[in-house]
């Protein structure tokens, strides 16, 4: 890894701040757009066996305790206003053989495309990829929405990076019909992705609304970049693809002007001994 480094500040201010093609990967998790605050429980769960709120493993009591908080503003009267110089943006930083994704929902997805047809051209979307998970109420009105869409665009479209070789297998549904070596090996990804959200109470949540998971990030840095490389996410918020990143020996810039994200990146990204850049 050459460096790491975290900017706390506006993302378009930042931004303008990077030289052009000097990127390699981009992945960015924008607000949603939801149309209302979004929070997020800090919990921490300790053994208790004389008050326990619930009883695990071998009858082991434990308790669950609210540590606080983390909230951010999700709504815009002109979502792609917002979005759009910064997406021009990505455009400039990155590499001739250089990817950009941006995960999104059914809300503004279809706005996103259009705007970064625009920007990319149309030849440069390469796939939409739908990230499907199976966790949350159920709507009775209309059939619940378990899916994300994650669009990917390549700067150029004859020629980025993609390591076919670098992908994770996944298990057979119906293993018994290919045979015993293959089902052993098990079968490359397709466009839809099966993969559960961050447990509440695993090891791997932060508390940080709207936390992607890590597999999700390393399968797309793993596949569309090489080790050394520049990984650049402008919406970090609680840093999951700067982890990713640093995991696979890829430098990364990280970009958000959230006081609790950067506390959250800090700690989590300890390891990785970033520089802090604030603007």
């Amino acid at each position: 890894m050459k460096f790491a480094r975290i900017v706390f500040g506006d993302n378009l201010a930042a931004l303008a701040t990077l030289a052009d093609a000097s990127v390699d990967l981009i992945y960015v998790d924008p607000p949603f757009n939801t149309g209302r605050r979004q929070m997020r429980s800090r919990l921490k769960t300790v053994r208790d066996d004389e008050n326990p709120d619930r009883v695990g493993f071998k009858g082991r009591g434990y308790r669950t305790t609210k540590l606080g908080e983390k909230a951010f503003a999700d709504d815009f009267d002109d979502f792609m206003a917002f979005l759009r110089p910064r997406l021009t943006h990505a455009h400039r930083v990155l590499k001739q053989t250089g990817s950009f994704f941006v995960h999104l929902n059914y809300r503004e997805v279809h706005y996103c495309k259009v705007t970064l047809d625009e920007i990319f051209g149309r030849e440069s979307f390469i796939n939409e990829i739908i990230w499907a998970y199976d966790y949350g109420a159920r709507s009775r009105s209309r059939w619940p929405a378990k899916h994300d869409n994650i669009l990917w665009y390549a700067k150029d479209p004859e020629n980025y990076t993609f390591n076919f070789d670098e992908m994770d297998r996944i298990p057979y549904m119906a293993p018994g019909l290919v045979g015993e070596a293959k089902a052993a090996r098990g079968k490359t990804p397709t466009d839809t992705w099966w993969h559960t959200i961050v447990s509440p109470t695993g090891k791997e949540k932060t508390g940080y609304p709207t936390q992607k998971p890590l597999g999700i990030l390393e399968r797309i840095i793993k596949v569309h970049s090489r080790p050394g490389d520049v990984v650049l996410d402008f919406f970090a918020g609680s840093g999951t693809t700067g982890v990713a990143a640093a995991n696979l020996q890829r430098s990364f810039i990280l970009a958000d002007n959230n006081p609790q994200a950067l506390e959250v990146m800090r700690k989590r990204l300890a390891f990785a001994k970033p520089e802090i850049v604030r603007l």
